[in-house]
């Protein structure tokens, strides 16, 4: 895609900063362990490469802070092919979208899950959390010279100290002794663990900024990024348009940063995160569904838990959206057929990542390439703090953005 001599520094990059990152600080998180998960196992082609999926960005178009408003963000609207793409902004979502259509949002509320610490051999090390179990435990990556032993203790910079109870397959589980619950203290202990191709630290905005405006579930490592254009005003007038809001939880784990390291996809395997699709969601799909509503993911977060949640059975043989918690280990990418939704709103991914290759089953890998060459020219924001698209299915049938 485009100039690749002038543009070949940016992905390089990337991938050389995702790769250093997570083998520097956690060396044993290359294969996490296999889970079933609900939905039937799909079955991809087995010709399909990583290299497949790399595409060429500058370096400046990483967005490396967010706008001043959130809904002020770009939305370059990628109807189905042949129809034009179209350059819009987020605050024009009331615009595109129907009375009756249904947005999901992931509720997901990003936890301040990194903290520094020391061994009782003066090693430093780097905690990052996974999950909250409980008031005083959690299951965390650590980063160390060497790793820590069962029973070993950690003094951690913030206050108060963390046993080490053991493994747990890749992960360590750490039990806190700290003055109040886990969930609470971190507020004050934690500092974001901002993805790395962020190059700087995370500051008091980033508090805010970071997290969606309808968080509430408390469990993620990193914000389900398409929900950040959404503000308070923008949602007041979707509900004026007469749009419904819907709800599902998934805890986004620092898996999602890591980068896929084989070449063939058939071997890659995919890292775990919980979710919950609730019986209410499922019945707000189903009304909406019959009154001829169209069910818009907000992010690729929901798209998995969606299809995760989906079962075929013999009453529903294309299958059907039942409620479901647990954990998934889902792999969509091209010749994987989403099933669950009729449009995603989700931001600008990163070259050979996972994300990439869910929304190219979505939309078609080569539209969504094309999309990519078009917002690079015209000078989109990318990644977490980067700006959006709205995605519709190639069966939506819809215009070309315009309701």
């Amino acid at each position: 895609m485009g100039n690749r001599k002038s543009q070949i520094r940016g992905p390089k990059l990337i991938r050389r900063r995702l790769a250093r990152f997570y083998d520097s600080r956690f060396p044993n998180l290359h294969s996490p362990p296999q889970l079933h998960y609900p939905a039937p196992q799909p079955t991809h082609p087995a010709a399909l490469k990583k290299s497949d999926f790399n595409y060429s960005l500058p370096d400046e178009l990483i967005a490396q802070a967010p706008l001043a408003e959130r809904a002020a963000s770009r939305l370059l609207v990628v109807p189905p092919s042949p129809q034009a793409l179209v350059d819009r902004q987020v605050r024009d979502l009331p615009e595109l979208l129907q009375p009756g259509d249904l947005l999901i949002f992931n509720d997901t509320r990003v936890i301040p899950a990194r903290l520094f610490g020391q061994k009782a051999s003066g090693g430093r090390v780097e905690i990052l959390i996974e999950r909250l179990l409980g008031e005083r435990q959690a299951r965390v990556q650590i980063g160390a010279s060497k790793s820590p032993k069962a029973g070993s203790w950690i003094a951690l910079d913030a206050g108060g100290q963390a046993e080490v109870l053991g493994r747990d397959g890749e992960f360590y589980l750490l039990r806190f002794e700290i003055p109040t619950p886990l969930e609470h203290w971190l507020l004050e202990a934690g500092r974001l663990p901002l993805p790395p191709y962020i190059r700087r630290e995370p500051g008091v905005e980033d508090r805010e900024r970071y997290q969606t405006v309808f968080a509430r579930e408390v469990g993620a490592v990193a914000a389900p990024t398409a929900g950040l254009h959404f503000d308070e005003a923008l949602l007041a007038r979707l509900r004026e348009r007469g749009v419904e809001f819907g709800h599902v939880t998934l805890h986004v784990g620092a898996g999602t940063f890591q980068p896929v390291r084989v070449d063939a996809l058939d071997q890659h395997v995919m890292h775990t995160e919980w979710l919950n699709v609730g019986a209410a969601l499922v019945e707000q799909v189903r009304r909406t569904r019959a009154r001829g509503g169209r069910v818009i993911a907000v992010g690729t977060t929901v798209v998995r838990s969606l299809e995760s949640a989906w079962r075929i059975t013999d009453a529903a043989p294309e299958g059907e959206l039942l409620p479901f918690a647990g954990e998934t280990q889902i792999f969509i990418l091209p010749g994987y057929r989403i099933r669950s939704v009729d449009a995603m709103v989700t931001n600008f991914h990163l070259p050979e990542s996972t994300l990439l290759m869910m929304v190219s089953a979505f939309a078609g890998r080569e539209r969504i390439f094309a999309a990519y060459q078009h917002a690079i020219e015209q000078r989109y924001r990318f990644f977490s703090y980067g700006d959006a698209m709205l995605l519709w299915s190639r069966e939506s049938g819809i215009g070309n953005g315009e309701s």
